[in-house]
C-alpha cells in the first residue's frame, strides 16, 4: 500500500511539474532563436519548421498564423528604447524611417494580446497611412488621449507593439538584428 502511494505521489508531482513547465514555455516563450534590435525582438525560428512545438504553441497563443521569414519578419517591443515597460498611462513617440520591406505596419496590442478597443477605430499605422516629414522620417504618438496626426490609441496598463515587414528585403531576412527600426521614446506619464 505504501509503495502504491509513493508511485501515485511521484506520478502526480511529475505531471504537475510537466504541466507547469509546458505552461511557462507556451505563455512566456523561450529565448531560443531570439534576436534583439533596440527595444524590438524577433525570432529567427518564427514561421519555420525548425521552430518546434513549443514555439508553434507560443505563436498560436500570442501571434496567430505566423508566416515564414522570407514572407514576413515580425518584431515585438514590450519596452521603450530606455528599457522601461510600455505603459498605457504614458505617452510615447515612435520615430523612424520606412523599414526595408515592400509593405510594413506597426500595431498596438493590449495585455490580452488583442487589439486595444478604442472609439477612433485606430489600431495601427502602415506604410500607406503614416505621414512622412521632409527628411523621410515619420513620428507616431502612442497615448490614451486623442492625438494630432499619426496616433495609435493605447489603454491604461501594459501593452506591446508589433512591426510586420511584409516581403522584407534580403538584408532584413539575413540580418534582422541590424534593420533600422523606429525608436520608442517616453514623452510623459500621468
Amino acid at each position: 500500500m505504501l509503495r502504491t502511494l509513493k508511485i501515485l505521489l511521484t506520478l502526480g508531482v511529475g505531471i504537475a511539474l510537466g504541466l507547469a513547465a509546458t505552461w511557462a514555455t507556451v505563455i512566456h516563450g523561450t529565448n531560443r532563436g531570439i534576436i534583439s534590435n533596440g527595444p524590438w525582438r524577433t525570432s529567427l525560428l518564427t514561421g519555420s519548421s525548425q521552430g518546434g512545438r513549443y514555439l508553434r504553441a507560443f505563436i498560436a497563443v500570442h501571434g496567430l498564423l505566423a508566416l515564414s521569414r522570407e514572407e514576413t519578419v515580425y518584431y515585438t517591443a514590450t519596452d521603450d528604447s530606455e528599457g522601461h515597460a510600455l505603459d498605457g498611462n504614458c505617452t510615447y513617440q515612435l520615430e523612424g524611417r520606412d523599414p526595408p520591406a515592400r509593405w510594413w505596419s506597426i500595431t498596438a496590442y493590449g495585455a490580452d494580446d488583442f487589439l486595444i478597443p478604442n472609439t477612433a477605430d485606430r489600431y495601427s499605422v502602415s506604410m500607406n497611412s503614416v505621414t512622412r516629414r521632409a527628411d523621410g522620417t515619420f513620428a507616431v504618438t502612442l497615448s490614451k488621449k486623442p492625438g494630432e496626426g499619426d496616433w495609435i490609441p493605447v489603454a491604461a496598463g501594459r501593452f506591446d507593439l508589433t512591426v510586420r515587414l511584409y516581403n522584407p528585403q534580403a538584408a532584413a531576412v539575413a540580418d534582422p538584428a541590424h534593420v533600422a527600426l523606429p525608436t520608442i521614446k517616453k514623452a510623459a506619464c500621468e
